[in-house]
């Protein structure tokens, strides 16, 4: 396994929030598929002390990337480079000095998941030339990976990074799943786990969710089956996707409050058709919503992470959820945003109550629903301290 680290490669000069890319090799997946050549992109911030000890796994969501913090790049980088290391990130205040996760302590890790679409091997990648000598992107050829074998892979880089153990993992919805997933999967690597606004299984709703969201892509006339590489990407479908996952994102006191009925400015509400009168306030924020992922994200990694997340149970082929749970003996944070209905606060209290020991299910207030977990990050923060990194 090689670490590739850009343009700073044998520089010893600090750098926060640059890309980097790991090859970790084949990839043998729970389906048996072996994944050849595969690559993962992440982020550090901080040093990696001496003995391995500090060192901190967090773990995005959906469409998240590996810049969940604003850094700093090496004397003589390019301006692009310090712009983009400078750029905030998608969990500000929450990372960084004199933070929960103070950087000036910890090393803070962040790798995008594989079949991602932020410089991890995913559907858009070219095939090695073992599997296509034309180098062609995986597509509609590229398998399912499940949330157990991204941890494997980030067990590798793990490896390749020199770290043993982690202090802390860390994430929200999907990195809450791969967060609990390294718990159980690599008890003897993690310390400290904290599982936010996520579950022990994907419940029955939250499927039924992503399957809406996986056919509004499919069955975009430009998806072709997942092989649209050679021509005009299905962003109408992955931008209805984005809508129906936005909307399951936010409370419905939220979007009352923010938008309620009213139209949007310059745009006079005629009528009772799309095509007969402007748009209403959510509307425009849902368009807008849509336009931007699918400005950014691939709509086969849209699939292939949402697929992941649909497979998420991390009691599959170990017995009961407390069977399964009972090998970890980290310490725990498991909180819930209280006016979450993605992942009901309840679902929470079902995992607290299945792991371990007694372990409290702690809250987060907000008016925002699920994406209360990004915007709460002082609440976050605070209980951070208060438990999994007391006496740090």
């Amino acid at each position: 396994m090689t670490v590739v680290r850009g343009a700073d490669a044998g520089s010893d000069v600090r750098e926060d929030g640059v890309p980097r890319h790991a090859e970790i090799g084949t990839l043998e997946l729970e389906s048996g598929f072996r994944l050849p050549e595969v690559r993962l992109a992440y982020e550090t911030w901080g040093t990696l002390a001496p003995d391995g000890s500090n060192a901190v796994l967090v773990e995005h969501a959906l469409t998240g990337d590996t810049h969940v913090a604003a850094g700093r790049a090496r004397p003589g980088a390019t301006e692009a480079e310090r712009i983009a290391a400078l750029s905030p990130g998608w969990w500000e205040g929450l990372i960084g000095p004199g933070a929960a996760l103070d950087t000036d302590r910890y090393f803070v890790v962040c790798a995008n998941i594989v079949g991602g679409c932020y410089g991890s091997t995913g559907p858009a990648t070219p095939a090695p030339a073992s599997v296509d000598p034309e180098r062609r992107p995986w597509g509609s050829r590229f398998p399912l990976v499940t949330v157990r074998d991204s941890v494997h892979a980030e067990a590798a880089l793990a490896d390749v990074l020199g770290i043993d153990s982690w202090r802390l993992v860390l994430g929200g919805s999907m990195g809450g799943a791969r967060a609990l997933e390294w718990a159980v999967t690599h008890p003897d690597r993690v310390l400290a786990c904290a599982v936010v606004a996520a579950c022990a299984q994907s419940s029955a709703e939250q499927i039924a969710w992503g399957q809406a969201q996986n056919l509004a892509i499919r069955q975009d006339p430009h998806f072709r089956g997942g092989d649209y590489y050679d021509g005009p990407p299905p962003i109408a479908g992955l931008g209805l996707a984005r809508r129906i996952a936005h909307i399951t994102y936010r409370s419905a006191a939220e979007l009352h409050d923010r938008f309620g009925r009213a139209p949007q400015t310059d745009e006079q509400v005629i009528g009772t058709h799309a095509d007969g009168r402007g748009r209403y306030q959510v509307e425009s924020y849902l368009d807008h919503q849509a336009s931007k992922l699918a400005g950014r994200f691939d709509a086969n990694s849209y699939l292939a992470v949402n697929e992941a997340l649909m497979s998420h149970d991390v009691a599959r082929g170990r017995g009961t959820v407390e069977e399964a749970l009972s090998v970890a003996s980290c310490e725990w944070l498991v909180a819930a945003v209280d006016s979450d209905r993605l992942y009901l606060p309840h679902e929470s209290d079902l995992l607290a109550a299945a792991l371990p020991g007694t372990v409290r299910r702690h809250t987060l207030s907000s008016r925002s629903g699920h994406d209360g977990f990004l915007i709460e990050s002082v609440q976050l923060g605070r209980l951070l301290r208060e438990t999994v990194l007391r006496g740090d």
